[in-house]
Order: structure tokens, then C-alpha cells, then sequence
């Protein structure tokens, strides 16, 4: 495995606090970023796996089976 394939550790972050609070706004006070970058951070690591890790679910999100 390439360091390359190995996904970032703050875009894993990212993702396990928006799927553990059920929420990218609530993850993004948790992570004292913005509201912006931990969704940027969530779509790059959906992009690295090539899957779709979040879907919107009334006013917060959920994870996804994949």
C-alpha cells in the first residue's frame, strides 16, 4: 500500500465526528472548524474510497451503508 492510498487522518476525523453527532455543523463546533471545511473534508474522503459516506436525513445526515 502506498502512502498515497492511505486516507487522511483529519478527513477520517472529519467523517467518524459527523457520523457519530449526526450532524456536519454540530462536527464542525466539535472540531472548531468550519462548517465548510468538515464537509469538504468528508466529501475528499468519500472521493479517496470512492464511495458515498453521508446522505442528508431531514435536518442532519446519516451514514450510509456503504
Amino acid at each position: 500500500m502506498r502512502r498515497s492510498d492511505v486516507p487522511s487522518l483529519d478527513d477520517l476525523r472529519a467523517f467518524e465526528t459527523v457520523a457519530r453527532l449526526g450532524s456536519v455543523r454540530a462536527a464542525a463546533n466539535e472540531l472548531a472548524l468550519t462548517h465548510g471545511a468538515v464537509s469538504r473534508r468528508v466529501a475528499k474522503l468519500g472521493l479517496d474510497l470512492g464511495l458515498r459516506l453521508i446522505e442528508p436525513d431531514g435536518r442532519g445526515v446519516r451514514v450510509t451503508a456503504d
